[in-house]
């Protein structure tokens, strides 16, 4: 019988390359995700969970939680493949939370690999991402860098 063993599809470290792009696909935002954010995260402002309370404010409707946008982005990354199964942990990160994104926004990530550091005592390296999230009028939402460390092949 052949062995069955998990081949991640992610890169692994020494396969990534600086100036290398990947964009995600879209992602629409909806009520239920805010719901389900709010219920997960414990986050209750009114400003995203309460529509007569929100339409009186700046934005004048709801809008979904940046940490929500964050994770999503995060998600919409991941499913690409150039992570799956490669990435050992995220370890730094630095974001601009630019505008707001409101349920029915469409949003999609564009990742840029922006440096690579070997950490061999952690069997693999650094990859630094410049990520730039987009919604559905080519406008800039969000925007900052993330740091994680992918496995090296040996």
């Amino acid at each position: 019988m052949a062995e069955r063993l998990y081949r991640p599809r992610g890169q692994y470290f020494e396969e990534f390359e600086v100036g290398q792009t990947v964009v995600t696909v879209g992602r629409t935002i909806t009520e239920g995700d805010i719901v389900r954010f709010a219920g997960l995260s414990g986050d209750f402002n009114q400003i995203h969970t309460d529509a007569d309370y929100a339409a009186q404010e700046m934005f004048g409707e709801r809008i979904a939680h940046g940490l929500l946008v964050l994770s999503i982005a995060s998600g919409l990354a991941v499913q690409t493949g150039i992570i799956e199964g490669t990435v050992m942990a995220f370890r730094e990160l630095d974001w601009k939370f630019s505008r707001p994104v409101k349920i029915g926004d469409t949003v999609r990530a564009e990742i840029e690999v922006e440096e690579i550091k070997a950490v061999p005592r952690l069997g693999g390296g650094n990859v630094v991402m410049k990520v730039t999230v987009i919604n559905q009028e080519d406008t800039v939402v969000h925007r900052g860098h993330w740091v994680m460390l992918v496995k090296s092949k040996s």
